[in-house]
């Protein structure tokens, strides 16, 4: 891989991440800037999903070993699980998958078809007993933050939802300045790992093909989940490596295992459809790709510093902080870097992957402006403190692209 764009490189250079010995391989820990991108990425999808009718829930990262024999994934992916923990007269297991826990949760309450589709959704931590020499940066680890979401939802209306979903990872990406590569239709091989309900198979891959109607992707056998075929949205790191973001997955499988029903119009009992969707898939995949298909310079909304005030002496700093004052209370990222940090040149070469740097010198002060440089190595000029701001905040709200469209 080229250096310039290797996230393990770039996220210890930007302070974003790191990993020590005593912690254990595979279990990366965040540092500052990294953690307001991963809580900024967070409350982003937290907020898509919400205005797309999606509630939020949170489970345990634990659980009993009866409750993956029930879904499936002890006996099909137990390969993949940390070993069991005894807790008196119990097995307890950290959990592979948010699944199980979320059919729990939707069988805890009766259902009416008018209910439905009943969306849940939870970034949720999970754990996945990697080999030692599959593991790297934050790619491939051992505690995974996992962006989630089941929907319980009658038959009829399983495709209009997973097209939905597909339709949600659309725009997520779009925000994000990254692209898919392609979408796979993840169908199951020859191996024993999957479960057997030829009828089930059948019935959800048809659903999918319809989801994926006027989509161009590519069928391949042997990349299925253990209980159901899936959509992957694929995306392809600088160096030409694929791997998957995001899914769309139509499961029969749970909630018959599950025994999960609703009411109908009938007065009966109607088995649910169980979607699973991620958006974006593990917050730590998604911020590698982040930092390697940007180059550690982040679209301004995702920024962990939007803007750095540089004073050009010690008789700014008190102006330059009332700009970093009035930026923080305007919900913008905002630092001071004075002339205890170097000269003002070397001020500006270590904040060049901020897109704003307001430079204060005398004149600036007594304007009340600011003498605006940007990350592309344009120079707006000498601008009013408050239009600056306006500016930001903008780009900030809107999730744009270009940092200074012109007026």
């Amino acid at each position: 891989m080229n250096p310039v764009h290797d996230h393990r490189r770039l996220g210890r250079e930007l302070d974003l991440f790191d990993t020590d010995p005593l912690m254990g391989a595979g279990l990366p820990y965040w540092l500052p800037d990294g953690a307001v991108v991963r809580h900024v990425l967070e409350e982003y999808v937290r907020a898509a999903e919400r205005a797309a009718g999606y509630r939020h829930v949170y489970s345990p990262v634990l659980g009993k070993r009866e409750l993956y024999e029930i879904s499936g994934h002890w006996s099909h992916y137990g390969d993949d699980m940390f070993p069991p923990m005894r807790l008196g007269g119990e097995e307890v297991v950290l959990r592979p998958s948010l699944c199980p826990h979320h059919a729990l949760i939707y069988r805890s309450r009766s259902h009416s078809y008018r209910e439905l589709p009943l969306r849940i959704a939870e970034l949720g931590g999970m754990y996945r007993s990697e080999l030692s020499g599959v593991l790297g940066g934050l790619t491939r680890v051992r505690a995974i933050q996992l962006n989630d979401a089941h929907i319980f939802c009658t038959p009829e209306q399983a495709v209009a939802e997973a097209r939905d979903a597909l339709a949600l990872i659309r725009r997520a990406y779009d925000d994000l300045g990254i692209r898919a590569s392609r979408y796979r239709l993840s169908l199951p091989g020859d191996s024993g790992k999957y479960v057997a309900d030829p009828a089930l198979w059948r019935r959800a891959n048809a659903l999918l093909e319809e989801v994926l109607d006027g989509v161009e992707y590519e069928s391949v056998a042997g990349e299925a989940a253990f209980y159901g075929p899936k959509i992957d949205v694929q995306i392809t790191d600088p160096a030409g490596r694929e791997s998957t973001l995001s899914t769309v997955q139509i499961d029969f499988h749970q909630p018959e295992r599950f025994d999960l029903h609703y009411i109908g119009p009938d007065g009966d009992k109607h088995r649910p459809v169980m979607v699973h969707r991620s958006i974006i898939g593990s917050v730590e995949r998604a911020v590698a790709h982040l930092v390697e298909t940007h180059g550690g310079a982040f679209p301004v909304w995702l920024a962990p510093v939007q803007l750095v005030v540089l004073p050009v002496g010690d008789a700014q700093e008190e102006q330059a902080l009332d700009v970093v004052r009035r930026a923080e209370e305007r919900g913008i990222r905002a630092e001071l870097s004075g002339p205890g940090h170097g000269t003002l040149g070397a001020r500006v070469r270590a904040a060049r992957l901020v897109p704003y740097q307001a430079v204060i010198g005398e004149r600036e002060a007594e304007a009340g402006s600011a003498a605006v440089r940007l990350r592309d190595g344009r120079r707006p000029g000498a601008v009013p403190v408050d239009e600056l701001l306006d500016r930001i905040g903008a780009r900030d709200g809107d999730r744009g692209a270009e940092l200074w469209a012109a007026a």
